[in-house]
């Protein structure tokens, strides 16, 4: 009878634990949950104005609106309702209007739209794909992108002190070991105009304790917020074959370069061997696609990845492009065959 009793009190103690752990466990959920929410009211906006940033260079951590109007007007939030994945502050600046450009189309993917509404559907492809994008690269490249920014970043010169420019930088990938090799003297602007992209890498190097980086929302062919002639090494990575003017990107990118800076574009490009041209095509619409669904729940997104790739300039048209830009001594390296490609130019 005493061993019974003795099992039972083990057992009793034991069944206790577990209940106590369930309560422990329950009530830190709770507790973050409320700090989750008291942070969300705490905070009316997402992003800091530009009139508000504090003075001198750099500010750190600060992201930055360009000339936007409120996007927090009583409209704008019915907007925003009404197309879940469309964020109004993702057409911000966009030069192309129905009074700009009337009827004039250009490409998105495959499909035909008006310029003035090419902004906004890739807003959504983005929007749509943040949380899960470096994921999918990883996936989708088998790690291989790693290596390709690896060797891109070798090719930037960049130097200790200097001012860097990473446009459409996403989740920050560049933009954090720029930030490591400039050092404190120097300073990183992470740039991109998908307000949700933007949102991931700024969590992603705060948390990697890179305080010497602005996150700034801005259009790639404008580069409205940056006075001329501000960065050492301007970069955009695998971003350029979304913007709807290419030409007037690249003039802006010139813009802002200092005399002697370098541009770095890391883009998708043609393959250079036709066997593996055939398999690749292969791969990108029906893998890809199928990618999208299972991971991301966005096969459309990934469809258009694939088109959008068919549909950006070569090798030699790119580096024509940047020659009539401005941009000097331009070259490119193929990788992996010429699915990606390394351009540089620099500014005399």
């Amino acid at each position: 009878m005493a061993n019974t009793s003795s099992t039972d009190g083990a057992h009793n103690k034991t069944a206790n634990n577990g209940q106590l752990q369930d309560k422990l466990v329950q009530d830190s959920i709770t507790n973050n949950k409320n700090i989750t929410a008291q942070a969300k009211a705490s905070h009316s906006s997402d992003f800091t104005q530009v009139q508000d940033l504090p003075t001198g260079t750099p500010q750190g951590q600060q992201t930055i609106m360009s000339n936007n109007t409120d996007q927090t007007s009583a409209s704008n939030k019915a907007q925003s309702s009404a197309h879940t994945a469309f964020n109004q502050r993702d057409d911000i600046n966009n030069p192309h209007t129905a009074d700009t450009d009337g009827a004039e189309e250009t490409h998105f993917g495959y499909k035909t739209v008006k310029k003035a509404e090419k902004q906004a559907r890739v807003a959504d492809v983005f929007t749509s794909v943040a949380k899960k994008y470096d994921i999918m690269n990883d996936l989708m490249s088998f790690g291989i992108h790693r290596l390709w920014k690896r060797f891109a970043i070798s090719l930037s010169g960049v130097r200790a002190g200097q001012q860097v420019l990473d446009i459409a930088g996403g989740t920050g990938d560049l933009a954090k070991v720029f930030s490591r090799e400039v050092g404190r003297q120097g300073h990183v602007v992470l740039s991109d105009i998908n307000a949700a992209m933007l949102e991931v890498g700024r969590e992603r190097l705060i948390n990697a304790g890179c305080n010497n980086v602005d996150f700034v929302l801005a259009n790639a062919e404008t580069l409205a917020p940056f006075e001329d002639e501000s960065f050492d090494l301007v970069t955009i990575s695998f971003g350029l074959r979304n913007v709807t003017d290419k030409d007037a990107a690249l003039r802006s990118m010139y813009r802002v370069l200092k005399p002697g800076g370098r541009l770095l574009i890391l883009e998708f490009s043609k393959p250079v061997f036709e066997p593996l041209s055939k398999a690749y095509d292969l791969y990108s619409f029906t893998a890809l696609p199928l990618m999208g669904k299972i991971v991301a729940n966005d096969a459309e997104s990934y469809q258009y990845l694939a088109e959008s790739i068919r549909m950006h300039p070569n090798q030699q048209t790119l580096k024509q492009m940047m020659e009539q830009a401005g941009f000097e001594n331009c070259d490119y390296h193929n990788l992996t065959a010429g699915i990606v490609a390394v351009h540089r130019g620099f500014k005399a």
